[in-house]
């Protein structure tokens, strides 16, 4: 057999996983399911849990507001 020149070709460019199809399945699956998960149970979501739900928000703002005086975790005690 001869000897063949391969170098023309180019290595397939692999692909990020949220632009492969499996990744692209899984987007529109976890769209669907969260807006019917939102739809079945809207009253739960709007009615009855709205306290509940501003006082995650005021915990989770007040962790990221918090750590803006001494630089994030582990930095407290140093000058």
């Amino acid at each position: 057999m001869a000897d063949q020149d391969h170098s023309h070709r180019t290595p397939p460019q692999s692909v990020g996983f949220w632009k492969s199809r499996t990744g692209l399945v899984l987007i529109v699956f976890l769209v669907v399911g969260g807006a019917l998960l939102a739809f079945e149970h809207r009253a739960h979501l709007f009615v009855g849990s709205g306290p509940l739900v501003l006082l995650l928000l005021l915990c989770v703002g007040m962790h990221f507001f918090m750590h803006w005086g001494h630089g994030g975790h582990g930095g407290g005690g140093k000058k």
